[in-house]
């Protein structure tokens, strides 16, 4: 296990302090940040991090057409299948993985930059609930055209150390038209953001130790006092449970999260899993 982070301040967001709203019997959601007619003054970012929604939406149902700008918006399934149509693609013509969107399903992450705008569903058209976060982040620079990434990350590979799935556009905040398009990220392998920001995921065996690497190495430009929200989907029944830094008062159960603060590129910071059931770990790595 890494070496305790003396320096780093955790603080827990209790799954059960989190906002929460039904809407017609067909959506149950959670949210970690103030959002919709939820608003708490003291959860409203974190960092570029600013939308944490933990939705459940039952079968045939979904969020209808709405519009959004200025945000980089991606879902991460849990289970189920959603399918995800905006107004730049029309119903039918969805593609393979890329730029193109195609039905979500476990281990799928679909990513949207808002930018100029656009508007979008997301629609469970299946037979069985699905179980999904959705996450916003503030971009870096307003206005920007919108793009769509959609990529799968493996399972087994998320079994054995945190997988990278989102990082900095290479490019940077003054990437050209170009650069834009060619959407290369920091990182290899990954779906391109326009923020400071890295998402990774595991899934931690029972007495496993994991460790995240604050800003993913050299991932990320600020690199100083970096703010790293961990979350613990609910998804085993209420049987997982993490320890943070070693530390007995850092203990998620599931549907918990914690901000962490003050710690900086490079630090190494360790995830041990103390439930009775594999724990699937999401860390929101921002400036």
């Amino acid at each position: 296990m890494a070496k305790p982070l003396n320096h780093a301040k955790i603080a827990l967001r209790k799954s059960s302090e989190r906002g929460y709203a039904e809407h017609g019997g067909w959506l149950k959601t959670f949210h970690t940040f103030s959002f919709a007619g939820y608003y708490d003054h003291r959860f409203v970012n974190f960092g570029c991090l600013r939308v944490l929604n933990e939705d459940r939406v039952a079968p045939r149902n979904g969020f209808p057409t709405h519009p959004h700008r200025d945000a980089e918006i991606f879902s991460y399934i849990l289970s189920g299948e959603l399918t995800h149509r905006d107004s730049m693609l029309r119903k039918g013509a969805e593609g393979a993985q890329g730029k193109d969107f195609f039905r979500m399903r476990r281990g799928d992450v679909q990513f949207t930059t808002g930018g100029s705008g656009i508007a979008h569903s997301e629609q469970n058209e299946s037979n069985k609930p699905v179980h999904f976060l959705q996450i916003w982040c503030l971009p870096w620079k307003h206005s920007l055209k919108p793009q769509y990434h959609t990529m799968s990350f493996d399972e087994e590979a998320k079994r054995k150390a945190f997988v990278p799935i989102i990082s900095p556009l290479a490019a940077g905040p003054d990437a050209t038209l170009a650069a834009e398009e060619a959407a290369v990220p920091k990182i290899p392998g990954t779906i391109p953001i326009h923020a400071d920001f890295v998402m990774g995921a595991g899934i931690i065996e029972k007495s496993k130790v994991f460790q995240w690497k604050v800003g993913a190495g050299d991932a990320v430009s600020s690199t100083k006092k970096r703010n790293v929200y961990i979350h613990l989907p609910s998804t085993q029944q209420n049987k997982a449970k993490i320890r943070l830094d070693g530390r007995d008062d850092a203990v998620l159960s599931e549907g918990d999260g914690a901000f962490v603060s003050g710690v900086n590129a490079g630090d190494l910071l360790s995830v041990e899993s103390i439930g009775d059931a594999p724990a699937e770990v999401v860390v929101l790595d921002s400036n």
